[in-house]
């Protein structure tokens, strides 16, 4: 396959990213997901710490005041698969690049551990993953999803 990314741009200058499950704001994540997102409204908190207890969270963080501004969670073996799932970047600063950065930040975070493929889903915001070189499925006939809620 064939990496067709373009450079994606740097996060914004008094932001930064961290892996930190420490530092995440459970609620505020929970109150973005659970109010805000389409594919999350009316998860539990208790599913969503959960969720943030099983993966590889990113928080983006003013630098200043340390607010949580983003959000992105990865599900993997750390060998061959990752799921990118649950971004999300707060209203106040969208259209600043940094849900564009925070993913290229995943990905360049997951790069070194040679995995065959990172995948997700999205109804909406196919500009911002193709920024990072996703791409829709080339043979979406081989992928097979079993819903149990």
């Amino acid at each position: 396959m064939t990496d067709t990314h373009t450079t994606a741009p740097a996060l914004p200058d008094g932001y930064e990213i961290s892996t930190d499950a420490a530092r995440l704001d459970a609620a505020r994540v929970h109150q973005w997901l659970s109010t805000d997102a389409y594919w999350a409204m009316g998860r539990a908190r208790e599913h969503q710490d959960r969720a943030i207890a099983g993966s590889l969270n990113f928080g983006v963080y003013d630098a200043a005041s340390g607010e949580q501004v983003a959000y992105a969670r990865v599900v993997t073996d750390h060998a061959t698969f990752a799921w990118l799932c649950d971004v999300y970047v707060d209203r106040a600063v969208r259209g600043k690049n940094v849900g564009t950065a925070l993913v290229a930040a995943v990905r360049g975070h997951l790069e070194p551990l040679g995995l065959r493929r990172i995948m997700l889903a999205t109804r909406d915001a196919h500009g911002v993953y193709d920024k990072v070189g996703f791409a829709a499925l080339a043979e979406p006939e081989n992928w097979m999803v079993l819903t149990l809620r």
